[in-house]
Formats: C-alpha cells, sequence, structure tokens
C-alpha cells in the first residue's frame, strides 16, 4: 500500500506533483495550527500597504479546515479594543490604532470563514485533492505533455484573471459583498483547470453518481449545478469557468480565428523547464524492412 502511494507519487509530473505537495502541506499545517490561516487569505490592503505579496500566492496553497476551527476567535475577541474615538482615549498611538482595526478584521475574517462553509471535513479536503491531482496530471501529461513552461504558465494566468477579478469584483457596489467572501481562490484555480480539461476532451462520456452519463463538455455545469444543489456558493465555481474560458479562448480560438497567439509563455518560463521530446513507442518485435528488390522495380 505504502509502496503503491509512493509508486504513484513519483510517476506524477513536476507542476502537479508540486502543486499538491504544498496545498497539502498548507492545508495540513493550517489544521495542526502550526500556520495561520490569517496569514493566508486574499487581503489586497495588506497586500499594497503592508507589503504582503506572499499572500497573492498563499491563497491558492489553502485548500479549508480539515477539522474543527481553532479557538483563535477568542483570543481576537478578549483582545479587541474598540476605536480611541469610542474609548475617549485621546492618547492612543496610531499604531495601537492599527493593530485594533487589525483585530477587528480578523473577526470579520473568522464570521465569513465560518459562514461560508470553511469548517470542512476530511473527506471535503480529500475531494478536492482528488480534482487537483487527477485534473492537473491529466493535463499536463496529455495536453501539456512536453510543454511544462506553457503548462505553468496557464496556472500562472488563470490565477492572475482570478486574483483579478476578484480584486474588480470587490469595487462593484451590488457585487462587493459577495466578492469580500471570497478570500481563498484555490478551489476556483482547480475548477479553472477542470474547465479546460473538458474543452479539451469534450466527447469523453462520463457518470455522475452512477445517476446520469454525459459528455466532458457539460462537466464543470454539472459540478456547478451540484454545488448549487448542496447550498453551497456558486460563484466559486462560477470564477474558475471564466478564467478557464478566458484561458481557453485566447489560446484555442482566438489564433485560430485571426493566426495570431495573445499568450505565448515568457522566454525565461522556458528557459526553467527543458521541453522534453514526445516518444511513441514502437511495439516490440516489429521491423521495417526495405521493400523487395522486384516489387519495387515492378511496371
Amino acid at each position: 500500500m505504502a509502496q503503491g502511494v509512493e509508486e504513484w507519487y513519483k510517476q506524477m509530473p513536476i507542476i502537479t506533483r508540486s502543486y499538491l505537495t504544498a496545498a497539502v502541506v498548507t492545508t495540513v499545517g493550517c489544521s495542526l495550527d502550526i500556520i495561520s490561516p490569517y496569514s493566508l487569505y486574499l487581503n489586497p490592503t495588506l497586500v499594497v500597504k503592508q507589503h504582503q505579496y506572499w499572500r497573492l500566492v498563499t491563497n491558492f496553497l489553502y485548500f479549508r479546515k480539515m477539522g474543527k476551527c481553532p479557538p483563535q476567535a477568542l483570543c481576537y475577541k478578549k483582545a479587541f479594543i474598540f476605536t480611541p474615538a469610542e474609548k475617549g482615549l485621546a492618547r492612543a498611538t496610531e499604531e495601537d490604532f492599527e493593530v485594533n482595526c487589525l483585530v477587528d478584521f480578523h473577526l470579520l475574517v473568522e464570521e465569513l470563514y465560518q459562514s461560508c462553509g470553511f469548517k470542512s471535513s476530511y473527506l471535503d479536503f480529500m475531494f478536492h485533492m482528488f480534482f487537483l491531482a487527477r485534473y492537473c496530471k491529466l493535463l499536463e501529461e496529455n495536453s501539456f505533455r512536453g510543454k511544462t513552461a506553457d503548462f505553468l504558465y496557464m496556472l500562472l494566468f488563470g490565477a492572475t484573471v482570478l486574483t483579478g477579478i476578484v480584486l474588480l469584483g470587490g469595487m462593484i457596489p451590488y457585487l462587493s459583498a459577495s466578492f469580500a467572501k471570497i478570500i481563498f481562490l484555490s478551489n476556483s484555480l482547480t475548477f479553472m483547470m477542470v474547465y479546460v480539461w473538458s474543452k479539451q476532451n469534450p466527447y469523453i462520456h462520463m457518470s455522475f453518481l452512477g445517476l446520469f452519463t454525459f459528455t466532458a463538455a457539460y462537466l464543470p455545469w454539472v459540478l456547478l449545478g451540484f454545488s448549487v444543489l448542496v447550498g453551497a456558493s456558486p460563484w466559486v465555481d462560477l470564477l474558475g469557468m471564466i478564467a478557464g474560458h478566458a484561458y481557453y479562448f485566447l489560446s484555442e480560438v482566438y489564433p485560430r480565428m485571426t493566426n495570431r497567439r495573445p499568450l505565448k509563455t515568457p522566454a525565461f518560463l522556458k528557459a526553467l523547464f527543458a521541453d522534453e521530446p514526445v516518444v511513441v513507442a514502437r511495439p516490440e518485435n516489429v521491423r521495417f524492412d526495405a521493400a523487395p528488390f522486384d516489387e519495387i522495380h515492378q511496371d
């Protein structure tokens, strides 16, 4: 059993193996309170004002809690102090005010964390890891076989689009409340990979829980409908579909229409990964001999 898992892990392509490892280590670390999820979530204010640029990456590595939520919220509530104006503390320093506001925001994140369903079980975590490992591996081994740099560029493009959508959506009055609840984009990036795979393999037949069959082209819509059916927010899946469609259109549809490729993998990424030649194995005991002499000179 252990050897089988180790062999399966070693056979993964490099990007899939790296992303899966980082996601598992990050999520398990948060579950064991080794890493705080408050230092991982996407917060534009902390990124810009306090230069916490790692949040642009770490919010794609966290796949919810596996166990019970830690009691940090109780500590935050005990440490919370109202603003200096409300307490009449005229001598309060600007640093104290910033700390109080940050604690207040952490309380808001804790409420969003619980209301958005981030209190998940081991089964939910394994479900997301299965989707990540399966479709990330399928893309890297098939559609991007021998093109590791292009696959990494697809993930970077998707992460950039998702981050941009959330930042812009937070500025729209009627949508800001919905986008404010999206503090982790890991599930959206996984759904983007599912969408791209379904577009590149539209005729594969699939089954949903043995209830009905459909082709892979409808897989994102089936998963979206299932999310709505179980009461989950559809925004996570919709964002993944938008990012996936943007990549598919710019990489597959638009070049066929205009003979131009707007998504070209940068040279520095190609320099990191040497493109492996795709070799087609020849069956054993098969020889390709020259045609007989009399057949060559037949009139």
